[in-house]
């Protein structure tokens, strides 16, 4: 008989879900799986409490209180700014960590030390990387359970097989009608994320913002990524929404990972 154990928690301004496939556990099986997702949950908290730029007591917002000076970074913000930095330079700031008129280029990081510095007082949001790293901090946790499914307000993780013994199913939902779907995937081991211009309307437009032009793009609805951790999955699909279809598809591709495209006429553009 295949169990099934799910558990859900408010995470990072979000519903964090996880379930795990176990076929047949037994009684001490059961409890040493409650306690893995317990800890895989823990990450959501230890990263936000890190990254947060809406907590004064974050150690981000610490950090942006010292401009001009090499702060030593915890494993987690060090990684998490850089990769964010990375991508940044990748597209050159059509994905930028920093708020308003400031640039990712005055942010530096350095390997070496592990520290992170401010050349000048900036702002770093975090948020469109952040929650996937701790989708793939969980999921690490996860990993010695083999089956299992993370979501994460849309940012997925699925591992191995699901309770029929197959890979996992994921919709992808129509930018327009949320009662359809565009498109359903089959996947084991690995990320599912998706960018849409429904999450978070306001006056202005969109949640996601071209950091060149201070503007919600207009030309994609939405942007599924596929790729081997969250992280990746997340930045890359707020990326390529900025970048509009074409280079976004083409920013895709030279990452190695899936991809679709949607635009507000519904025109789809994938990679190869």
């Amino acid at each position: 008989m295949t169990d099934v154990y799910t558990h859900t928690a408010s995470a990072m301004s979000t519903v964090v879900t996880m379930q795990v496939v176990g076929f047949g556990a037994d009684g001490r099986q059961q409890t040493e799986r409650a306690a893995c997702v317990a800890r895989a949950m823990e990450w959501f908290t230890r990263i936000e409490t890190c990254c947060t730029r809406f907590d004064a007591r974050s150690e981000l917002r610490r950090l942006s209180e010292h401009p001009g000076v090499a702060a030593p970074a915890s494993a987690i913000l060090f990684e998490v700014v850089r990769f964010a930095l990375a991508l940044a330079e990748e597209t050159e700031g059509a994905f930028d960590p920093t708020v308003g008129a400031a640039s990712f280029r005055d942010v530096h990081v350095d390997s070496d030390e592990r520290t992170i510095m401010l050349l000048r007082p900036v702002t770093l949001d975090l948020g469109a990387v952040a929650k996937g790293f701790a989708v793939d901090m969980a999921a690490r946790e996860l990993a010695p359970l083999e089956n299992f499914a993370i979501d994460a307000g849309g940012d997925l993780y699925l591992g191995g097989r699901n309770e029929h013994g197959e890979p996992w199913s994921v919709g992808i939902r129509h930018p327009r009608d949320e009662e359809q779907l565009l498109d359903t995937l089959r996947v084991s081991n690995t990320a599912v994320c998706t960018s849409g211009d429904y999450e978070r309307v306001t006056d202005a437009g969109h949640h996601i913002i071209d950091p060149r032009a201070g503007v919600s793009p207009t030309a994609v609805a939405s942007v599924t990524v596929v790729a081997p951790v969250a992280m990746v999955a997340d930045g890359l699909a707020t990326a390529a929404f900025v970048l509009g279809p074409t280079r976004g598809i083409e920013l895709l591709e030279r990452h190695g990972v899936q991809g679709l495209i949607v635009t507000p006429a519904l025109e789809r553009f994938a990679t190869s």
